[in-house]
């Protein structure tokens, strides 16, 4: 299996729990009740999943491995992704705080929480776009296929050293009852 593809498999559950966000943000939008908790449960999963795993997997890993091949970090999509990866931490703070406004009985937080929802989910689903048609094609030009047994074995270490035993599964469970709760 190519490391991209691992990459690739997580974009998939990224964009379900983006869906989700999409539907619950434009019920806030609408007036309709949303508990304020799913937009912080959703954030929980942006920050350990998509960010806490996934990203340190293209940031600790895959980018630097690039690199060594002579992808320059500045000036191309490596630096577009690392970018990319920091607007979407601060669309995932300002969720994470409107919702806990919105939470301790702050109307006026809906549209913030709907805001930074959205504006996450467009920045996200553009930006796996990038990487799963611009980026990944090139890693899998510029890294010889020698060397994928080595980026897996990172992948594993990210997954059960950084993150712990059993996390990942945990954040898969997390996506589907988000997926659940926003279709309602």
């Amino acid at each position: 299996m190519k490391a991209t593809t691992i990459l690739m498999d997580e974009h998939r559950v990224i964009e379900r729990v983006l869906g989700a966000v999409e539907v619950a943000a434009h019920r806030l939008e609408a007036g309709a009740s949303m508990r304020p908790g799913f937009f912080i449960d959703a954030a929980e999963f942006i920050q350990g999943f998509a960010d806490g795993c996934h990203h340190r997997k293209e940031e600790g890993v895959l980018f630097k491995v690039m690199v060594e091949h002579g992808v320059p970090t500045e000036g191309g999509p490596i630096g577009v992704m690392l970018m990319e990866h920091e607007q979407g931490r601060a669309y995932t703070r300002a969720m994470r705080e409107a919702a806990q406004r919105l939470e301790g009985g702050d109307e006026a937080a809906r549209a913030a929480v709907a805001q930074s929802a959205l504006g996450y989910a467009a920045l996200l689903r553009q930006h796996i776009a990038k990487e799963d048609n611009v980026l990944f094609p090139l890693a899998e030009q510029v890294i010889p296929t020698a060397q994928q047994a080595g980026l897996l074995e990172a992948y594993e270490q990210v997954e059960h050293e950084e993150t712990g035993e059993g996390v990942h599964e945990r954040y898969l469970g997390l996506a589907q009852r988000l997926e659940a709760e926003a279709r309602g």
